[in-house]
């Protein structure tokens, strides 16, 4: 599950803000009533499990506001979850490699006016450069 605030609101019958206010919180308690791991995107996404475990994401940048950014996200997400992974761990791993990935771009053409396109064209780079 992979909702961003809005539809984090939407789905615990809260206002934003409130999501927006204590992530951490919101995803705890979306993960404890779905039974499912719960990813809050936006800046620090957020990823917690129906055990209560979260994890706060250190990648990114505000150049990913960007139309087609969540769609580039669950992309890698599913190619992980396709490779068998937990969802947790395809989750976490997705999650850090989507901001990885920006955070190269916007290194190496500025934090704003990039687009999804960019940041999947950076991926294999990303994902060498985290073998090494």
């Amino acid at each position: 599950l992979t909702p961003h605030p809005g539809e984090a609101s939407r789905l615990l019958g809260v206002k934003t803000t409130a999501i927006n206010d204590d992530r951490v919180s919101a995803a705890r308690n979306l993960a404890e009533r779905t039974g499912a791991t719960v990813l809050i995107k936006g800046a620090r996404s957020v990823i917690a499990t129906p055990d209560g475990d979260v994890y706060v994401n250190s990648t990114g940048n505000p150049g990913m506001s960007t139309p087609g950014m969540g769609d580039a996200l669950s992309g890698i997400v599913g190619a992980m979850l396709g490779q068998h992974m937990r969802p947790l761990d395809a989750l976490a791993l997705g999650v850090f490699l989507h901001g990885y990935a920006a955070d190269r771009v916007a290194q190496r053409i500025g934090r704003i006016g990039y687009i999804a396109g960019d940041l999947i064209d950076e991926l294999p780079a990303a994902l060498e450069a985290l073998s090494k």
